[in-house]
């Protein structure tokens, strides 16, 4: 059969695995797949196994809620493990980069690798269906540009609140093709709602998980020092270079927040880390300038159907960007530069750009792809030193 959850594509559909967390997003999935008549595999995909610091293991939690809510629906229901996988493309990938000095992002790379590429796989190839569903907010139409009519446009969901095209910015455009994303037209709340009279009110009740899956409930800076070993050093004032307290680790602070340094009476933000010497660079305001730039390089970008033809054509693209989930779109400029990578001019200069992270970019609705932050260009504090110390210069 075909449906409009596939957003008109020519395909005949029948048997859709569905990815079950166990939480009410996959369930509110799956009990709309079954209620359109497809057959539904339920399929609950484990990448993390070590336990927390209760001695609980939150995966197993989850894989018996996700087998409770099959059970309630009356599907089918499967387990698949994928932890080594994880562990050697996605978590070794993670402590490089802390140690490198970067903060990633292991969200967008869960999804690149690890649930859109080997769960994919597993959904159509071992267990035989010819989709895969997930619960992920967002929506895919139909590229009218595209000759082969098989390309999809990855959309923001109709909850912007919940929107989670940034998470799915580095999914390749072969695996959007295979995917439906079944609450994309949806609310939050109205997702809960038809939870709750489908009877999952355990599941509705349950607290949506937040942060990094594999950490859990434990502190971050504790967690990733059982992986990274201590590397210690300088904080030093952005201003004067003065060395005012010191660190154990770069990998532990990223651009932006609170340095917490011992035995200072102000609040210092980290400006900047150089984990050559091991310092890291902080400046005595949350607002201050260092901490603001309006140029950001990155990596070539994967976009998720064709680079604009402006960039093809070596001349400015214009259209939005954001380097955080939870943060609105800003406008901007993009320049591809001669070794592929692209340089993100600003409109407005932002906060604690951080190298890394990944910058997404949209046009309208529509997500286009992202790329690694590489660096920023210099702060404002770099451009008007000057000014700022004389009294004579602000953000504003």
């Amino acid at each position: 059969m075909t449906s409009s959850l596939f957003n008109g594509l020519s395909r005949t559909v029948s048997h859709v695995a569905c990815a079950i967390s166990g939480g009410v997003d996959s369930a509110v999935a799956a009990l709309i797949l079954k209620s359109k008549g497809y057959q539904v595999t339920g399929i609950f995909m484990k990448n993390w196994d070590s336990l927390d610091e209760n001695g609980e293991c939150q995966a197993d939690k989850d894989a018996e809620d996700a087998q409770y809510i099959c059970k309630h629906l009356g599907i089918s229901f499967q387990q698949v493990n994928f932890v080594k996988e994880y562990w050697h493309e996605v978590f070794s990938y993670l402590l490089k980069e802390y140690q490198a000095g970067f903060t990633p992002n292991p969200d967008i790379l869960c999804n690149k690798y690890i649930k859109f590429d080997h769960f994919l796989q597993h959904a159509l190839y071992t267990v035989g269906a010819d989709a895969l569903a997930t619960g992920h907010y967002a929506r895919l139409q139909e590229d009218q540009t595209d000759t082969t009519g098989k390309k999809v446009k990855l959309i923001k969901a109709i909850d912007l609140w919940k929107d989670q095209t940034f998470f799915l910015s580095q999914v390749k455009q072969e695996s959007l093709q295979k995917v439906v994303f079944p609450v994309g037209d949806l609310t939050k709340s109205v997702v809960r709602q038809i939870a709750l009279q489908a009877g999952l009110h355990k599941i509705v009740k349950k607290k949506e998980s937040m942060g990094i899956c594999f950490i859990g409930q434990r502190n971050f800076k504790e967690f990733i020092q059982e992986y990274v070993d201590p590397a210690p050093g300088n904080f030093i004032s952005i201003e004067d270079a003065e060395v005012i307290g010191h660190h154990n680790g770069c990998f532990l602070y990223t651009i932006g927040q609170n340095a917490k340094i011992p035995g200072m009476d102000n609040k210092w933000f980290v400006v900047d880390k150089d984990p050559q010497t091991r310092t890291i660079y902080v400046a005595p305001s949350t607002s201050h300038p260092s901490l603001f730039t309006d140029s950001v390089i990155t990596e070539p970008i994967h976009w998720i159907n064709a680079m604009p033809a402006q960039l093809q054509q070596k001349e400015p693209f214009k259209c939005t960007f954001k380097f955080q989930h939870t943060d609105p779109p800003v406008d901007c400029m993009l320049t591809l530069n001669s070794d592929d990578s692209i340089l993100i001019s600003l409109v407005n200069p932002l906060r604690a750009l951080t190298p890394g992270q990944f910058a997404v970019f949209y046009y309208g609705e529509q997500c286009l792809g992202g790329g690694r932050i590489l660096r920023c260009g210099p702060s404002l504090y770099t451009l008007h030193k000057d000014d700022y110390h004389s009294g004579t210069w602000s953000i504003s």
